[in-house]
């Protein structure tokens, strides 16, 4: 922990909870009766997959769906469904964030995500201190915008090469062990997230804080 200076977060399972049956019950109650394969827990397939990897728009995205469910379903109701996936980022995490970055250091989200949750639930989500995703993070990288996900080794060079990070300066905190594996190749330093313990979010912040990242 001594030797970290930038700390990149994932956000679904790490700074948010997520509830993935929740999702897939909301969707199959609109008639998408494949919602439990299409929607995983690290990966999605079909239009969840072309969403995440920015080859779909959102609208592109509900064209696709909308045939799929019952008769009267909008866009508006589909949206709702998908993001009972995600339940809520907890104060004390905004709080915890906002802390290392006071303490100096450089703080990054590389989330796999897609524009129909990134631009509505978690815009808003960040909002609870009356302040913007911006205001707790110095850069964000998403799938969608990058044209590919996790663990594809290749986001994680963009974000080093962007902000021009020293890898072995860096922390990546992700839920997914692919992840970390991936990021490693590249010779970032991982932890995998955990939903409690000592590798829980708010464990791992309250070590970092310990430590003075302008040594």
């Amino acid at each position: 922990m001594s030797t970290i200076k930038n700390i990149i977060f994932d956000l679904g399972g790490v700074v948010i909870d997520l509830n993935r049956m929740a999702a897939v019950k909301a969707l199959a109650d609109l008639g998408i009766a494949d919602a439990n394969s299409l929607l995983g827990e690290y990966e999605q397939k079909g239009p969840f997959l072309l969403l995440e990897s920015g080859r779909l728009s959102s609208a592109e995205f509900y064209d696709h769906l909308i045939p799929l469910c019952r008769k009267g379903v909008g866009c508006v109701d589909i949206q709702d469904a998908f993001e009972r996936f995600l339940v809520r980022i907890p104060i004390e995490r905004l709080q915890a964030i906002r802390a290392l970055r006071e303490k100096g250091y450089r703080l990054f989200v590389l989330s796999n995500t897609n524009p129909v949750m990134f631009d509505h639930w978690i815009d808003l989500a960040f909002r609870q201190e009356g302040r913007s995703m911006e205001d707790y993070f110095d850069g964000i990288v998403t799938s969608y915008q990058e044209k590919m996900c996790k663990p594809d080794p290749q986001i994680f060079s963009n974000l080093i090469n962007r902000y021009h990070l020293d890898p072995a300066q860096t922390l990546l905190l992700d839920d997914s062990a692919a992840n970390c594996a991936s990021a490693r190749t590249l010779g970032l330093n991982t932890i995998q997230v955990m939903p409690e313990g000592e590798d829980s979010m708010l464990n791992i912040c309250k070590r970092l804080e310990e430590e003075d990242p302008a040594k």
